[in-house]
């Protein structure tokens, strides 16, 4: 294998021991490393290949911006930090420079000239960090700019992707390990969510040289696990609105922090932001198919706090760090129990309590396989099945949730008890709930000869196929705007069947389909229609419409102090200014530790957690001024 590298500089002087603890305090504001930061800065620093497991909101990043801010310090080169998101790396690249560190950021939405400048930097050895994506790595105009630029190590961020046993696994980042042909440097691979399977596929795949395994502690003491089986979707509903009500979430504002509801479609994504809104609760929702400007400005309201609750898919994924995240629900059951810990746990980042309710049904599963890639391979399908398999077990589990979730990624059995989980505050609670969402259901009789012909009837005015239970609905006299969409609210026959539950009209139209008179059709949507009845073409489905929405006033909360008020607004009309996320001025806890010392002086200043020199530097002034005026 050929190495291809600028020649090397004189060696860089020695690392001490504390070097690295001082560019923690220095830059970000941390007296010392948590468990797990540690060990895999020190084999950075060596200059050693590691593999880094930390589960989610415990500062992965922290892992490779010390070494890359040391390295760069010391002569030794930049650091290249492989991220799949182009608006993780914009907030990461935001938050250094705000902290003084150089960093910067090639991605597509850049222009030619901004391109230029940052490989230019790169090359001069101006910057200490340059985040790309993996399929900027492996193009070969970047790889010839390595080429000329000294580097000092290699970051791979979120690197179960690199594995098809992981839960997202993305193609491109099968070719990083081609970057080791052109640039002699050791490389770092983090991830929150890996089992020992995973990160022995890591380690492969990312050909790394006898790398170090750091392994983090997988417990999150402050979070409350649950698993609730509500069954159909208006008792999953009641349960949602219960829960948001028990955190205080109602009503637009940050006193009792946020909260993220993960659905697994579109559909039922925007479905439960509506029902959300109907019932007063401030929502916004996000997803894929959504535009862009409408997805950053879900993210945004979500942000400032104008709609605390959002509903999303997993599209609102990766690098989400908002430290405030009080509840966490998943509506319907992920895919994989390695996707549910990612997304649980970007609850209580900032060390208070929160909570983790997944409601879980066997419809759920049905939904995660239908959304599988039809072109997958026997062993890709395999491993799907397996995973849900897996997370069907946690969820009908009466053990302690941590126990079950530290196991999985540790691969040990010697996790204590949370005493927080379900199971631990209620164990035959749950079993009576998983004994009971086992018991089959009773036995639903198809109704007689008047019925079937109501049913045929409504069927022979259609003009496409519907789904069984929104026929069924609709006879029963159902007013869900969602049956509007296919003409069912105009049918003649609409309520007829007001006098008959539901389930005994789904029970007909299914008998109706064993005899032939009903047939089904489609297989991911499945639907109804009369037997040998031909679909009308030209119907036409209403485009969904966005409305205007006027925003409500904030309401300040009680208690709030006139200095924490003004701090709170000091630091939001800065993060608008600088074009920043709020908590990229100062995390919540570093202005309610200033409202609770009130510093008269810098030096007091420097005492107060989570404020560097940078910050003081910077914002020292202003802050001084608030306290003299509102203190």
């Amino acid at each position: 294998m050929s190495l291809l590298r600028r020649p090397k500089t004189p060696a860089p002087a020695e690392v001490r021991p504390d070097d690295a603890r001082a560019v923690l305090l220095e830059v970000f504001g941390y007296p010392d490393f948590r468990e797990g930061q540690r060990e895999a800065v020190a084999a950075a620093v060596e200059g050693r290949d590691a593999v880094v497991l930390l589960p989610t909101g415990s500062g992965k990043s922290i892992c490779y911006q010390v070494p890359a801010i040391l390295a760069h310090r010391r002569g030794a080169g930049a650091t290249v930090v492989i991220s799949p998101l182009i608006a993780l790396m914009h907030d990461q690249v935001a938050a250094l420079c705000g902290r003084g560190v150089r960093a910067g950021s090639l991605d597509s939405h850049q222009d030619d000239d901004a391109q230029r400048e940052t490989e230019a930097k790169l090359v001069s050895g101006e910057l200490a960090l340059v985040y790309v994506s993996p399929e900027r790595a492996s193009k070969a105009g970047f790889r010839r700019v390595l080429e000329r630029s000294r580097i000092a190590m290699i970051a791979v961020d979120e690197a179960h992707c690199v594995s098809q046993w992981g839960h997202d696994f993305r193609p491109d980042y099968l070719r990083l390990h081609e970057l080791r042909e052109r640039i002699d440097a050791p490389m770092l691979a983090l991830t929150a969510t890996a089992t020992p399977r995973v990160m022995e596929e890591i380690a492969t795949r990312l050909e790394l040289r006898t790398p170090v395994i750091v392994r983090g502690d997988f417990r999150r003491p402050n979070l409350a696990f649950a698993v609730v089986q509500p069954g159909r979707r208006e008792a999953r509903m009641r349960a949602l609105c219960e829960a948001l009500e028990t955190a205080g979430l109602r009503g637009r504002t940050l006193s009792h922090g946020r909260a993220i509801i993960y659905c697994s479609t579109r559909k039922v994504t925007e479905w439960v932001a509506a029902q959300l809104k109907t019932n007063g609760f401030a929502s916004g929702y996000y997803h894929a198919g959504r535009t862009q400007l409408a997805r950053e400005r879900a993210h945004r309201a979500f942000g400032q706090g104008r709609a605390p609750i959002l509903v999303a898919t997993n599209a609102f994924g990766m690098g989400i760090d908002f430290p405030d995240v009080r509840l966490i629900v998943h509506f319907q059951t992920p895919g994989s129990l390695e996707a549910y810990y990612q997304e649980a746990g970007r609850a209580g980042r900032d060390g208070l309590p929160g909570r983790c309710l997944m409601f879980f049904g066997e419809d759920d599963l049905a939904t995660q396989m239908r959304l599988s890639n039809p072109g997958a391979s026997v062993e890709i399908e395999a491993r799907r099945e397996q995973a849900l398999e897996t997370i069907e077990q946690y969820a009908r589990s009466s053990r302690c949730r941590q126990q079950l979730l530290c196991e999985h990624f540790t691969g040990t059995y010697d996790h204590p008890r949370c005493e927080r989980c379900d199971c631990c505050v209620d164990v035959e609670a749950v079993r009576d709930a998983v004994a009971q969402a086992e018991a089959p259901a009773p036995e639903v009789e198809a109704l007689g000869r008047a019925v079937r012909d109501t049913i045929a009837e409504a069927l022979g005015r259609l003009r496409r196929p519907v789904g069984k239970t929104s026929l069924a609905r609709a006879l029963h006299g159902s007013r869900a705007k969602s049956l509007a969409r296919g003409g069912l609210l105009q049918l003649p026959e609409y309520g007829t069947l007001s006098e008959h539950d539901e389930a005994s009209i789904v029970a007909t139209i299914d008998a109706m389909m064993r005899e032939g008179i009903v047939v089904r059709q489609g297989r991911k949507f499945p639907t109804v229609w009369l037997a040998g009845k031909a679909v009308e073409s030209g119907s036409e489905r209403s485009a969904p419409r966005e409305r205007a929405r006027s925003s409500a006033a904030k309401p300040t909360s009680r208690g709030v102090t006139p200095l924490l008020r003004a701090l709170d607004d000091y630091r939001r009309k800065t993060a608008r200014t600088l074009r920043w996320k709020v908590y990229m001025v100062f995390a919540k806890r570093v202005i309610l530790a200033i409202d609770r010392a009130k510093p008269k002086t810098r030096a007091a200043l420097a005492k107060v957690p989570g404020l560097g020199p940078a910050k003081i530097e910077r914002f020292g002034a202003d802050i001084l001024a608030l306290v003299a005026r509102h203190g």
